[in-house]
């Protein structure tokens, strides 16, 4: 059997009896290192789920297979979802499913896939589109972080969209609870959305740790990729990206930065600042004028933005202008249907009606184009008709 097909098997049925007595299991949404997604069907009520299959036994990232390991921390995944479900802008759980190889989570169905395949097929966001999805995107990180909860690996790819196009905040595999006062110290989540304060921790000794504060920084790196379609520190050698990262060294010099205005630049810095004590916070964040329309700067003046509105402007004044020269379209279809309303032919149907009644004939006030067929002709025309005859 091929290997692709060995990947679409679903886990025996005697695996998780629970399970398929509930859904019925459909097409593959998604796959991860130990775990597949599947659409399922809620036979009692027919409302679609995700369904999210962990293998116990897969093989991780290091290359281990440790079923007691996996299960503990999908037990510790599910604690942590259960605390924060509820939350509009967060992931809902709906059932959780054992057995001695699988783990069958079955979460509400985000059918307009991640964040991270909305943004490829459209490759930026509108600064109006980046604020609704940012401020949704910080008040689920706020409620985590209100319950002493640290995400750890928020993305793109970890953020789902509804049918409305409202974010879900999913994949809590690395998300940790804190006890007043605790600072982590092990390495985990994605390079490129990683605090420095997460890699100090596996660079030098005696490093003082990191909080919920790597989760701002990452929100920043999400909102610049959202703004500008590239990613502030991204490299192609992943050593330059992680000094870059260190040092905090990233530019908007990029053309695609000349239109964006200040504001969502301010909350990005502000978000990106190496030291995690300088960084601001959440609360900050949803106060700030980028998210507040009342409280936004004006913008400076933007030259390049007054000349192409002023172009636009005198383009549309000639458009009216000369609409009045500018010739109908002619369709013969609708000319044969109704010619009278058709301006040019219109025109030419009074002419003929005149020359032949020797008085205009209206469409209007009682009359029609039958109107034409009811009149008597001149006396003149009709006997120079009989005399050409005739001859």
């Amino acid at each position: 059997m091929a290997k692709d097909e060995e990947d679409d098997l679903l886990p025996d049925k005697d695996a998780a009896k629970g399970f398929y007595a509930k859904y019925e299991p459909k097409e593959i949404l998604g796959r991860g290192i130990s775990s597949t997604v599947r659409r399922c069907i809620e036979k009692e009520t027919g409302k679609e789920f995700a369904a999210k299959i962990i293998d116990l036994g897969a093989t991780t990232e290091s290359g281990e297979t440790n079923p007691y390991h996996m299960l503990e921390a999908t037990r510790q995944e599910i604690s942590i979802l259960r605390q924060v479900m509820g939350h509009p802008y967060i992931i809902d759980l709906q059932d959780v499913f054992e057995s001695d190889a699988f783990v069958f989570l079955v979460f509400e169905l985000c059918p307009k896939g991640e964040l991270f395949d909305y943004l490829t097929s459209v490759v930026t966001l509108s600064e109006k589109k980046t604020r609704t999805i940012m401020r949704q995107i910080f008040e689920g990180v706020e409620y985590i972080h209100a319950k002493s909860i640290v995400h750890r690996d928020l993305k793109p790819e970890n953020i789902l969209l509804d049918e409305n196009h409202n974010v879900k905040i999913t994949d809590f595999g690395f998300a940790k609870q804190l006890q007043e006062g605790e600072k982590l110290t092990n390495l985990c989540g994605t390079p490129g959305y990683l605090a420095p304060e997460t890699l100090k921790c596996n660079m030098f000794e005696g490093s003082p740790g990191y909080s919920q504060e790597v989760d701002i920084w990452a929100c920043g790196v999400i909102m610049f990729t959202l703004l500008v379609g590239c990613p502030p520190f991204w490299h192609r050698k992943q050593m330059v990206m992680l000094r870059n990262i260190m040092e905090g060294k990233y530019s908007f010099t990029s053309p695609e930065w000349a239109d964006i205005s200040e504001d969502p630049k301010d909350l990005i810095r502000k978000c990106l600042v190496v030291d995690p004590s300088q960084r601001i916070t959440v609360k900050e964040v949803l106060r700030h004028p980028f998210f507040n329309q009342m409280l936004r700067k004006q913008s400076r003046f933007n030259a390049r933005k007054k000349f192409q509105f002023a172009i636009l402007v005198i383009r549309a004044i000639i458009r009216i202008r000369r609409l009045r020269f500018t010739a109908e379209p002619l369709h013969v279809e609708e000319a044969i249907r109704d010619p009278y309303r058709v301006k040019v032919l219109r025109k030419v149907i009074d002419g003929c009606a005149f020359r032949v009644y020797g008085h205009w004939v209206k469409k209007g006030e009682g009359q029609n184009r039958a109107a034409l067929f009811e009149n008597t002709p001149r006396t003149e025309l009709h006997a120079l008709y009989i005399n050409n005859l005739s001859r």
